[in-house]
C-alpha cells in the first residue's frame, strides 16, 4: 500500500507542477505579452491625442497638412516617436499619425486585445475626420501588423503594409513555448489571418530573413491564407529588430505609400 502511494505521489508531482506552471502562465500572460516598459514618454511631449472611454491616447503627428495620410501601429516594445524623422522623409506628401497603444508611450490605460483593436478603429476614424478626402495608408509592424490588419478588415484602408507579420499570436507563442498548451490558455490571440480573409486592397508584406521573434512558418501561413497574392519584400539579412534599417525597406515603403497619394 505504501509503495502504491509512493508511486502515485511520484506520478502526481510532475503533473501538479506542470498544472501550476500553466496556471501561473495564464495569470501572467499579459505581463509577458505586452512590453510597454521601454516605451514610456511624457504626454507633454506629444502633439496629437484622442480620448477613448476615459483613457487618453497621446501620440505624434508628422508632416501636418499634407494631402495623404499614414497611420502607423508599432511593434511591441517600439518607441514609435523615434520613427518621426524617417517617416517625414519617406512620406513627404502624407501626414503620418503615430499613436501608442494604451499603456504604451504617453497613452493611458492597460493594454488588452479588445481595447487595442477598438482604439485603433477610433484613431482611424479620427484621422478620417481630420482628412476626409485623404486615402489612408495603414502600416503595422510585428504586433502592430495584427492591429493594422484588423483596421483593414473594418475600415476603408487605401493600402496596407505589414512588417514582420504573423498568422496568429497563438502560433507565434506556441513556437516559443512548445511545452505549453498555448492555444488553450492564450487570451489575446490576434488572429491576423482571419482579419485579412476578405481584404482585397493593395498589400505589402515585409519579411526579415533572420527574424528570431516571428517564426518564418507563421508568416508563410499568413501569406498562404490571403485571398490574393501580396507584394512581398524579402530582407534576408535583417532580423526582427533591424528590418527597418535596411535601405531597401525605406525605398519600398516610400514608393508604395507615395503611389497611394498620387492615385485619383
Amino acid at each position: 500500500m505504501k509503495k502504491k502511494l509512493l508511486v502515485a505521489a511520484l506520478v502526481a508531482t510532475p503533473v501538479l507542477t506542470y498544472a501550476g506552471v500553466c496556471g501561473w502562465m495564464y495569470a501572467k500572460q499579459r505581463d509577458m505579452l505586452y512590453l510597454p516598459q521601454e516605451t514610456k514618454a511624457d504626454a507633454k511631449q506629444t502633439d496629437f491625442g484622442i480620448a477613448r472611454n476615459g483613457v487618453m491616447l497621446n501620440g505624434w503627428l508628422v508632416n501636418i497638412g499634407q494631402p495623404g495620410a499614414v497611420l502607423y501601429f508599432g511593434g511591441n516594445s517600439e518607441r514609435i516617436e523615434d520613427r518621426r524623422e524617417d517617416f517625414a522623409k519617406w512620406f513627404p506628401n502624407s501626414s503620418t499619425y503615430l499613436v501608442p497603444y494604451r499603456g504604451y508611450g504617453a497613452s493611458e490605460g492597460t493594454p488588452t486585445q479588445a481595447d487595442i483593436l477598438e482604439d485603433a478603429l477610433a484613431v482611424f476614424d479620427q484621422v478620417q475626420a481630420r482628412q476626409p478626402h485623404a486615402r489612408i495608408v495603414v502600416i503595422g509592424r510585428s504586433l502592430g501588423s495584427a492591429v493594422a490588419s484588423y483596421v483593414a478588415s473594418k475600415r476603408p484602408v487605401a493600402k496596407l503594409v505589414l512588417v514582420t507579420p504573423f498568422d496568429s499570436m497563438a502560433n507565434v507563442a506556441q513556437a516559443h513555448y512548445p511545452w505549453l498548451p498555448v492555444k488553450w490558455i492564450l487570451q489575446d490571440r490576434y488572429d491576423q489571418a482571419d482579419y485579412l480573409a476578405k481584404y482585397q486592397g493593395p498589400l505589402l508584406i515585409v519579411r526579415a530573413g533572420r527574424d528570431d521573434v516571428v517564426p518564418a512558418s507563421s508568416t508563410d501561413q499568413l501569406i498562404a491564407s490571403l485571398p490574393h497574392a501580396p507584394q512581398v519584400l524579402n530582407l534576408p539579412r535583417a532580423d526582427h529588430s533591424t528590418v527597418a534599417t535596411d535601405r531597401t525597406y525605406a525605398k519600398t515603403l516610400s514608393t508604395f505609400v507615395g503611389s497611394a497619394v498620387a492615385l485619383p
